[in-house]
């Protein structure tokens, strides 16, 4: 029996892959318990900088376990614990992506649709092939919007662009999503993988605990005054200057060579 989900770490790059293609990634209870496990790795990991997350097959991912859905509304009861639980697991799963402390991007080819497209647009990064779409499209089984919906969407394309996405469900063409910034790069599929492992090189090869708190400080800024971000600015700059990244940083600026940072 295959993995549900597989990761590899090289160099500093985490690469989760779901691997349910007959499902076209569907996020199911295997999948969820399968994320959990390597993030759990991933977390304690310290050499990761940088985490990937693709899909195999044809899609990124297919969202919510609709034949899951349908059989527990065969039920007597549609409330029971299976359906809170699938509903945690999604929120828990989401939440422990945006918190992820490194970089994190989103590798999508093919369809990333639902839930499936909030786990792409949790990430910090969204690289996509010209084969790959986007939708938000819970309408289309009936349900509001889920899995930090409300939260992530708004923040990418606006809360206009956002209602209309959500109450039309409408599934979005690579270029469209770039448009929208929904995603960050649209690649041809002779040049899709090469592009996105050069930008994901770069971002590994990158000063990590700078990398870090850079994260931290653009995730948390939309909710901060000006001064207050500019105070945790300082806080953290403060912390900064004190690694060997910082160190090599400016070495390598007074020299004319390119930097090689080390992580620490």
């Amino acid at each position: 029996m295959s993995e549900s989900v597989l990761l590899s770490i090289n160099d500093g790059i985490a690469t989760l892959t779901l691997n349910e293609p007959e499902t076209r990634n569907a996020l199911t209870q295997p999948v969820y318990d399968a994320l959990e496990r390597h993030l759990d790795t991933i977390e304690t990991a310290s050499d990761v900088r940088c985490v990937v997350i693709e899909g195999t097959g044809e899609s990124f991912s297919a969202g919510g376990d609709i034949e899951g859905m349908s059989e527990r509304l065969t039920n007597d009861d549609p409330t029971d614990d299976a359906v809170s639980e699938l509903a945690r697991r999604t929120r828990d799963t989401i939440a422990r992506v945006v918190a992820l402390p490194v970089p994190t991007v989103a590798k999508v080819d093919g369809s990333a649709v639902g839930a499936g497209a909030n786990l792409a647009i949790a990430c910090d990064i969204q690289l996509a092939s010209e084969s790959a779409s986007i939708g938000f499209v819970f309408r289309q089984v009936g349900l509001s919007v889920d899995a930090g919906t409300s939260y992530l969407l708004p923040r990418i394309v606006g809360t206009n662009v956002a209602k209309e996405l959500v109450f039309t469900g409408e599934i979005l063409d690579a270029d469209r999503a770039a448009e929208l910034g929904l995603f960050n790069h649209v690649y041809d599929a002779e040049a899709f993988e090469s592009e996105v492992a050069a930008t994901v090189s770069r971002i590994a090869d990158g000063p990590t605990i700078a990398l870090r708190h850079s994260k931290r400080l653009l995730q948390d800024g939309l909710e901060k005054s000006f001064d207050r971000a500019q105070r945790d600015e300082a806080t953290a700059q403060g912390i900064v200057f004190e690694t060997a990244d910082h160190e090599e940083g400016v070495e390598a600026f007074l020299t004319d060579r390119r930097p090689e940072f080390v992580g620490r």
